[in-house]
Parts: C-alpha cells; structure tokens; sequence
C-alpha cells in the first residue's frame, strides 16, 4: 500500500553526485556572495532510524530506499566509521549542510562539497537495549587543530576533507569512536513537519525576530506547522540580547527533533510512511536497510518523552587571530563526555544549560537532576560486583577512640591496602566515597567487608584523596 501511494519514481530518483577534495582557493571563491539564510536538520537522521522503527516496515521497502539512503557515501569514509556491536551502544554524527537544491544547480556554489559548510553538527549516542537516544550538539565557530589545515572552525572540516575529514575530526574532539553517519541539506525540516501534522514545543521566552526569520511567537507551549518549525530552528537573531544566538539556535533545533520524533512514534502507519517519503530525498547515511531494520527491531517501544537526551559542549567565546571562536572548555567537556557514555543526560544539572529557560525544551533536555543521578547510581551499583583490592583511607569521625584502626586492620585482613586517620570533625552519617569509576567495585567490598549500611558515593571533587575509597565513620557506628 505504501509503495504504491507513494510511487517507485519518488523513491529511487538519482541522486545529487558531490566531488571531493576541493581547494580552499575553490572554497573561498564559492562562499563570497554566501546568503545567510541557514536551515539545519542534520538530526532528521536519527529521526529517520526512529520513525522506521515505530512503522514497523518491512525489508522490501527499505531494500528499495537503500540505494538512495547511502548515495554519496565513498569507500574513505566507510574506512573512517568503526564497526558496532548488535544491540550495544553507538555513535552517530550528523550533519546539517547549508546546501539546498537551489544552490546545488546554480553556478554560485554548484555540486562541490568545497563550496558549503557543516552548520549544524550532533554526536547522538544511541543505546538499542536501553532504548535511549542523546544528541549533542558541537557550536559550528569550535576552534579545533585540523592537522594538514591547521586551526580552523569545526565546521570547515566538511568543506576541506568531506564527511571523512569530519568525522576524524569529531572523534578527535570527543575520544569517541563513531560507528555511522548522516547528512541532510537545508530543504526538508518543513516537508518533514507538515507530514506529522505540526509539533508542539515549549518556548521560554517569546522569539521574536522581525528582520530575518520574521517569527513572532508566544512564549510557553506552541504549535509549529512545517513552516514556523524550519524558521525557529535557524533563528538565531531572536536570541541576541540573551548572548550567542547559535546556543539558541541549536537547542530549538534539539527541542524540535525531539518533537517530531515524539509526534512519528505515536502516529499511524500512514503518516510515517509520509514522513520516511519527506526524508528519503534529504538524508545521505551510511546505513543500509539491513541496519535500519535491525535498529528498528531494537528500538520499537521506545518512551520519547524522558529517552531523548539532549545538550550542548560547554565553550566559552574569545576573539583569538582576528575572529571569534568558541573555545571548548576541556574539563567541562569531559565531564559531559563521560555522563553521555554512561547513557545519563548531558547536564547533571540545568544550571550547566546555557541556553536553560530561554530556548524551546525538549522533554528530557531538562530532565537531568539529582534525583536522575541518584537512581541512575543506584542502577549503575547494582550491576557491579565487589572487589576486595584497592587502597582505602579510613577517617574516623565517630568520636570512638580506636574505631579507625580496627577498620583499616580489618579491611587490610581482606586484602586491602587500608590507611586509618582522624576526620576533621566529628560526624553522625558513616560515608563511603569513590574516586573514579573503576572504584565503584573496591566501595562495595569495603561496605561489605565492614560490614556497613551505607551506599557507595561518586567523589565529586569534593574530597581531595589518593585513595581509591575513603571511608568516614560517623556516630552511627557506635
């Protein structure tokens, strides 16, 4: 029935054909008269994956989409994208190209990857088993060492090396291996809005921006048709007097494909196969039928409203060789880097949102507290097995004489390396404290071997010690 409504023609047209390795003298030359119209919706991608899985399509239609899917896909970057593991965690980046078919048949820019730039870049994580998905977005001005091109903005890496050069690009950035990739061109974020019948995001603050995008929208809830949605997510001017537009900008864009992908997943059958038609055309990915439709089988069921995770790399803006640059902030940076790939939100607090009560929200962006660490913790402890190694410091804070010592004797009879000492102060609550994940197996042998009724706690940095865990025992223990 789908294939018939919709037409083998519009399915299987040829696609576009991109060149690489294009000079930068090409790509200065392509990008003088550049018009500042950007529409980015590089994570119509993922949305693709997520609306294939919840219409359950079968192989003789995705066998027919393939070939269109992977066009423009060369043998560099599929040498470049890691293989994955079925069913365990991946990487994905994608890629909003500020390319449309206008521009592709003109004499201006033409076909030539040289000529356009990756204005949007996400790395999604996504966790089959779990069936979580969480998209960071990487600010396009990030100052990054390009290697053979030097210093550069991230987002030139597409026009200097192709999807190739930016996919080692971003797994430099991140420490990250990706194992697939996606691209999309400025048409398509309203065709694909229009075929679920309009979103509804969560304003915090009215957008207004009567020169360029002319949106003048309410602040709170709001419906978007197709139109309105492509408008806000490249509306970055509305957000000047609240700082650097693209933070903005960029969390509209998260917030809206989170709504299109909570819209698909609880739409008939019809209107997803009228959704995959309006993608097909935009989308250039690596992925076969055969790994949409595995992905498909592992992320049927999947809870849009709390699962989709969203964030941004934390930089701060500096004015470095006569340009402004967003620097990445590296310890900020590693500290998200590491919740993301514990499948936890980027933020462990809205306070490190930057873009917190002002841009669109998008269910789970906003989701992250201490309440969502704690329950996280507690899954993540249940999983781990006691270790009876490790060094350990026992402070005593009980006001017991001797209490300490006892300990540490005992936790060096079960093997081990045990320190006691005085706590600063006396205290009520016994603790145990780990330094770092691979500690989390070494607290849960101290708590048993002592015997304790207590949960291991994650240090973070509010403790200065060496030791892999720290114990302080408090008047609890008398």
């Amino acid at each position: 029935m789908a294939r018939k409504n919709m037409g083998d023609e519009d399915l299987i047209r040829d696609a576009r054909g991109l060149s690489r390795g294009c000079s930068r003298a090409h790509y200065a030359q392509a990008r003088s008269h550049r018009r500042t119209r950007r529409i980015v919706k590089a994570a119509l991608a993922c949305v693709l994956a997520l609306v294939v899985a919840a219409a359950g399509l079968g192989a003789a239609y995705l066998g027919n989409i393939n070939s269109r899917l992977r066009k423009n896909i060369d043998s560099s970057l599929l040498g470049t994208l890691s293989k994955r593991q079925a069913g365990k965690p991946f990487y994905m980046l994608l890629l909003g190209v500020d390319r449309d078919e206008a521009r592709a048949k003109g004499s201006e820019y033409g076909s030539s990857e040289g000529a356009y730039r990756s204005d949007s870049i996400m790395l999604v994580r996504i966790d089959p088993q779990k069936k979580k998905a969480t998209l960071v977005s990487i600010p396009r001005d990030l100052r990054v060492d390009m290697g053979e091109y030097g210093t550069q903005k991230i987002n030139a890496a597409y026009a200097l090396g192709g999807p190739t050069l930016a996919v080692k690009t971003v797994q430099k950035l991140s420490g990250i291996k990706i194992s697939h990739y996606a691209e999309v061109d400025m048409d398509g974020m309203e065709k694909v809005v229009d075929a679920v019948g309009g979103v509804t995001v969560n304003l915090g603050v009215a957008v207004k921006d009567p020169k360029y995008t002319k949106l003048d929208l309410p602040a709170g809830k709001v419906k978007l048709n197709g139109k309105k949605a492509a408008l806000l997510c490249r509306a970055r001017h509305a957000y000047d007097s609240y700082g650097a537009g693209d933070f903005y900008r960029a969390a509209n864009q998260r917030a809206v494909i989170a709504a299109v992908a909570k819209k698909v997943l609880s739409s008939d059958v019809t209107t997803m196969t009228k959704t995959v038609t309006a993608m097909a055309d935009m989308v250039h990915t690596d992925m076969s039928a055969t790994d949409i439709v595995s992905l498909a089988s592992d992320m049927r069921g999947m809870d849009t409203s709390k699962d989709i995770m969203t964030g941004m790399a934390p930089t701060e803006s500096s004015y470095v060789d006569g340009g402004w640059y967003e620097i990445l902030r590296d310890s900020a940076w590693e500290k998200m880097m590491a919740r993301v790939e514990k499948g936890k939100s980027p933020y462990s607090s809205s306070d490190e949102d930057p873009t917190s009560g002002i841009s669109a929200a998008s269910g789970s962006a906003k989701k992250s507290s201490a309440e969502d660490d704690a329950s996280s913790s507690e899954e993540d402890a249940s999983d781990v097995e006691p270790s009876y190694e490790g060094s350990v410091r026992v402070l005593n804070g009980s006001g017991i004489s001797g209490l300490a010592g006892q300990s540490a004797n005992s936790l060096a009879n079960a093997g081990f390396d045990a320190v006691a000492g005085n706590a600063a102060e006396t205290t009520r609550e016994t603790k145990v404290i780990y330094n770092g994940d691979d500690a989390l197996a070494k607290a849960k042998g101290v708590i048993e071997t002592l015997g304790l009724d207590v949960a291991p706690i994650a240090n973070d940095g509010s403790y200065v010690n060496t030791q892999d865990v720290i114990v302080i025992l408090g008047s609890d223990q008398g």
